[in-house]
């Protein structure tokens, strides 16, 4: 198998973290793109019309996009450690739990740092300012309902690691391009960052 993918950005480093656990970092290929030049080229655009990544390539050729679905395949090709769930109601409620995050707290803060950085123009154009304004109070938002959540559990689906807090992590950490830390307020949050971080996991694809 082969990974197109690129550094930092919230999508990839899911599936980052989800090879790394699944132990199968080193057995896929990886092959970093810069999102700025290389993926609306029309090589990469014939592995995803969408121009995104991550993409991976099947030993068949075929290619698998989207962050879940990949996570999907690969949960069903190495099923150890479980990350989505043992019995249909487990689940559904990591599922669950996973979409909220994902919807909730990475669409607001990967729109927040997209259109309120600068640095981030070249990809998204144009810039728009008040939607950054905007997706950053929506973030902030989710993090009240999220502090409070953790509260009761562990982690964000129950009391074991899983999908949904890989997804979590990688938006927080990737809200930190705007200096979004929203553990430095609520302790909840920063006791699940930490068990998170702690984790090999967690530095997958960033050397």
């Amino acid at each position: 198998m082969k990974l197109y993918t690129a550094k930092l950005a919230p999508n990839p480093r899911r599936v980052h973290m989800f090879l790394a656990e699944k132990g199968l970092w080193e057995k896929v290929e990886k092959v970093h793109l810069d999102l700025a030049t290389q993926t609306k080229v029309p090589e990469h655009l014939g592995r995803n019309p969408m121009g995104l990544v991550p993409v991976l390539e099947l030993d068949d050729g075929r290619f698998l996009t989207e962050s879940r679905a990949i996570c999907t395949y690969l949960e069903h090709l190495q099923t150890e450690p479980n990350l989505m769930g043992e019995t249909p109601e487990e689940r559904a409620f990591i599922e669950m739990f996973d979409r909220r995050v994902e919807w909730g707290v990475l669409l607001p803060v990967a729109n927040w740092v997209r259109h309120g950085h600068p640095g981030l123009a070249v990809l998204e154009k144009p810039q728009i300012q008040a939607f950054a304004d905007a997706s950053a109070e929506k973030a902030k938002v989710a993090m009240e309902w999220l502090n409070a959540d953790l509260a009761d559990r562990a982690y964000v689906a129950g009391n074991r690691f899983t999908i949904a807090d890989i997804t979590a992590f990688a938006a927080l950490e990737f809200g930190r391009i705007v200096k979004f830390k929203p553990w430095e307020v609520h302790p909840n949050i920063a006791r699940w960052r930490d068990a998170v971080k702690a984790r090999p996991s967690a530095d997958a694809g960033l050397a």
